[in-house]
């Protein structure tokens, strides 16, 4: 594959700040060097961070992004950037989850997309959170994600 292809990324290859917000955030794509061919891609995020928005306490999740491309392959640097964004941000679990989901799916138009939002509790309560743009394509191999409910010391 040429270098050509990779021109238009700003953030491989260098010294970047952390974006101070998901908004200001640049997801970046580069295209899937085997488009027509279905196979998942897997990104798991054990250690996200995000703010309450009530109190401003940090909250954590154990993320996992599952996808099945198209044309599109998310540049991972923009993701972990992107993610890490995130720390600054006051949002509930849900708007979190979904909300990446969203910007992902957008960004990417892939075949099938999934996000499992493994929250740690608040208040005593954990809280899981789960999207996904539609069925899952039969064929495909896609594991289980693997994160067990949350169980406390038991």
């Amino acid at each position: 594959m040429s270098d050509d292809i990779y021109s238009h990324l700003t953030q491989l290859g260098g010294a970047t700040q952390l974006p101070q917000s998901p908004d200001e955030a640049v997801l970046e794509r580069v295209p899937n060097p085997h488009a027509g061919t279905q196979y998942a891609v897997r990104f798991v995020a054990p250690e996200f961070t995000s703010l309450c928005p009530m109190t401003g306490q940090p909250d954590f999740a154990h993320l996992v992004i599952d996808y099945i491309p198209h044309e599109w392959l998310v540049e991972s640097k923009s993701l972990k950037l992107f993610l890490g964004a995130f720390r600054n941000h006051g949002d509930f679990h849900e708007a979190c989850t979904v909300g990446i989901g969203k910007r992902l799916s957008d960004l990417l138009d892939p075949v099938w997309l999934r996000i499992g939002g493994y929250w740690y509790p608040r208040g005593g309560i954990p809280i899981d959170v789960f999207y996904q743009t539609g069925e899952q394509p039969a064929g495909v191999w896609v594991p289980e994600q693997g994160v067990p409910p949350y169980r406390g010391r038991g």
